[in-house]
């Protein structure tokens, strides 16, 4: 391993992570070993993360290594870090690699230790979510279907999430073949892996999380910091200090039971608020009364999150329709409430893994993690990067605006408390947050930061604008919608012009506007715009790339109807006592469409995309009669990789060649109990006819 390579970008990271002044020596928290082969440390103490004796505020973003082709993990971390992750989260999926009791499965895109590697190549560091419960909307929650009968048929031994001896032994053996894949890329070792998630919203007892984590801990996970999910509330008191609480939030939820707009405390999500818990988390499982308060022991940690929402999916009875612009207030609400971490569930959105024998999405028809119907394939989650790494231009660039702020002046920020808060207002040290958005409610609402007597280069700024950089002696502000750009220096006051820089004194102020400061990435320590509109540049070895994605107008997709629909199907409800999906029988009924494609170049594979238009109930691409692709109908297109169906390098398992590609439409049921935002629900029936073109992803 590259060792002095990995932590030079680790030091790199320090304008990712914001190297700040030296922290305190006391209050730290004490987990496995805090430093690599090189002397670099990483420790946490109440304010958050310490990066070699200097405050760090990171940001974390999750992918799954097993729901994105292994060809394409190294391009989509580069494009992670061009919207300003510094630290990658991933679950390790049980059911993906050891469907079979006793044999293991780490081939493909499923190599977590080659994923490991890619990660320590790229100076990304790593958080690994080991279970033995990930949920994640996998089937089962991850669980495979053998443990989950042993559980049926012997409850005493194989309780699930229990201290049951079958249960334990089998997470054992979990553990240490997760441990096998991962041993040499821990931090001690110079590798990526610098913490561990033990377990996933369990309520405990507090004793089954010890023995979980005591038992990663004698086979051999020494990281820097370990964590839990905050969230329930425990039954029962923990242990302090053994594992690092995370929070989360979200703006709306595919798993709430009812089927209006924004129901229960959804809009909770983006106001300031004194306590780090959400009651709108999972409340299928944990009803919509959750307790929130915090206790003087839950502020004694560091207020760090794993899942603000970076979308939402939809799941069949709660078609959410994310636009991308709930993820940046949400995390301006978090971090002027204190958070020093914002960490986004999903970033990038995925695929599951192909599964002749049953669905690898969560499912009503199974006997454990049922209370939802989710697509078999699709994993796209409407965030900032989406399932074929097409960007949500909402959701990616306004975070990433956030983000290098974060970079630049996380060191001042890590260390302020809370100052003053209300639910629109908050003030940490400096630095004023606001927002006024809400999903649906206000969707003209403003979320921003802004700078009140800003120490920089020895001068005091106040501004009415955005700070979005800083490159030597140079500050370079965003504008704030709405509000005139007045900034203040030193007690003297101008109004700061577009793209005009102006000297002050030995200090210069530029203003982007708003279309360019969303073409413009620092990228070490230079900053460089990218000419297309919505355009990501990201960083490949030695030279920048750009990446767009544009329609292929020149390759036509031929679109044949080959049978029409059956009798509308009667949508019933599942065992959860919401809608359920249609079964795979139910596809032979429907309106089916024979779509035959252009020639594409074997290079090209892997940047061509089928890009599906329709309107309806739900829809599915096969290929030769093998599921490649579905989608439950929310207003958007449904994107599949072109390489998925016409044999490429991305999926493993597919034959080198398909011929026989089909679209299967299922009409809509009129008053089935299915949520649809009302401007959705308006497009319901606006394409009679599906449309069908291929978009490219343009690399420069």
């Amino acid at each position: 391993m590259n060792h002095k390579a990995f932590f030079a970008a680790l030091l790199l990271l320090t304008s990712c992570f914001s190297v700040a002044s030296a922290a305190d020596t006391e209050g730290r928290f004490t987990f496995g070993t805090a430093t690599n082969p090189d002397g670099r440390t990483i420790e946490v103490d109440r304010h958050g993360f310490i990066i070699d004796g200097h405050y760090a505020l990171p940001v974390m973003g999750e992918i799954h290594y097993a729901r994105v082709p292994r060809c394409e993990w190294r391009r989509e971390i580069q494009k992670m870090r061009a919207g300003g992750i510094t630290i990658i989260a991933t679950y390790c999926f049980w059911i993906h690699h050891e469907a079979e009791e006793g044999r293991w499965d780490w081939s493909g895109n499923k190599d977590l230790h080659a994923f490991l590697l890619v990660c320590q190549e790229e100076k990304m560091p790593v958080v690994l979510r080991i279970g033995p419960f990930c949920h994640g909307e996998v089937y089962q929650g991850g669980f495979p279907v053998w443990l989950t009968e042993k559980a049926s048929s012997d409850p005493k031994a194989f309780k699930l999430r229990s201290e049951a001896p079958g249960f334990i032994a089998a997470t054992q053996r979990l553990y240490s073949n997760i441990f096998a894949q991962t041993s040499d890329m821990l931090w001690k070792h110079g590798g990526p892996v610098i913490g561990v998630q033990i377990e996933n919203e369990c309520r405990g007892p507090w004793s089954y999380y010890m023995r979980l984590r005591d038992m990663a801990i004698r086979i051999g996970f020494d990281v820097p910091f370990m964590t839990r999910t905050g969230w329930p509330k425990l039954n029962g008191k923990e242990e302090f200090g053994k594992l690092l609480p995370l929070y989360g939030d979200y703006a709306d939820g595919f798993w709430d039971r009812s089927l209006t707009d924004m129901p229960g405390d959804y809009k909770n999500a983006f106001i300031m608020k004194d306590t780090r818990l959400s009651s709108v988390i999972a409340t299928e499982a944990l009803g919509n009364n959750q307790d929130t308060k915090m206790s003087k022991g839950d502020r004694q940690y560091p207020y760090l999150t794993c899942e603000l929402g970076g979308g939402m999916m939809p799941s069949y009875h709660r078609r959410i329709n994310m636009s991308g612009n709930e993820a940046l207030p949400m995390a301006v609400c978090k971090l002027g409430s204190g958070s020093n971490l914002p960490g986004y569930y999903m970033y990038h959105g995925g695929t599951n893994p192909y599964c002749k024998e049953h669905t690898m999405g969560e499912t009503q028809a199974t006997s454990v993690t049922n209370y939802n119907d989710m697509p078999y394939m699709s994993y796209d989650f409407q965030c900032p990067l989406g399932e074929m790494g097409q960007p949500n231009l909402n959701a990616f660039h306004q975070t990433r605006l956030l983000h290098q702020f974060l970079a630049d002046w996380g060191e001042e920020l890590a260390v302020m408390d809370v100052d003053t808060l209300s639910q629109h207002y908050a003030r940490r040290g400096c630095f004023e947050f606001y927002n006024d958005y809400v999903r649906i409610i206000n969707e003209g609402g403003r979320s921003y930061v802004r700078p009140v007597k800003m120490l920089f280069e020895g001068h005091l700024i106040s501004a009415d604008a955005q700070p979005f950089c800083k490159i030597g002696k140079t500050i370079y502000f965003v504008p704030i919608k709405g509000m005139k750009p007045v900034i203040t220096i030193d007690g003297k006051r101008f109004t700061a012009k577009a793209d005009k820089a102006r000297q002050v004194k030995d200090i210069t102020v530029c203003l982007l506007s708003a279309e360019k400061a969303l073409r413009a990435f620092k990228i070490d320590g230079v900053l460089h715009y990218a000419k297309t509109a919505g355009g990501i540049l990201y960083k490949d070895g030695d030279r920048i790339v750009e990446e767009s994605w544009e329609t292929d107008a020149l390759s036509k997709v031929s679109l044949t109807k080959t049978q029409e629909a059956g009798p509308l199907r009667e949508v019933v409800l599942g065992s959860q006592k919401v809608a359920a999906m249609p079964h795979d029988a139910d596809f032979s009924k429907a309106e089916t469409w024979r779509i035959d494609l252009p020639e594409v170049s074997r290079e090209e594979l892997r940047n061509t995309f089928l890009a599906v238009t329709y309107s309806g109930d739900c829809a599915r691409v096969y290929a030769d009669g093998r599921l490649v692709m579905d989608n439950f109908w929310n207003g958007k297109t449904m994107l599949v990789r072109l390489s998925d169906l016409v044999g490429g390098c991305c999926q493993s398992g597919l034959p080198a060649a398909k011929s026989n590609i089909e679209l299967r439409i299922l009409p809509s049921t009129p008053g089935a109990p299915i949520y649809l935002d009302p401007n959705t629900k308006k497009a319901l029936f606006s394409m009679p006819v599906p449309k069908a073109e291929l978009i490219k992803r343009i690399e420069k």
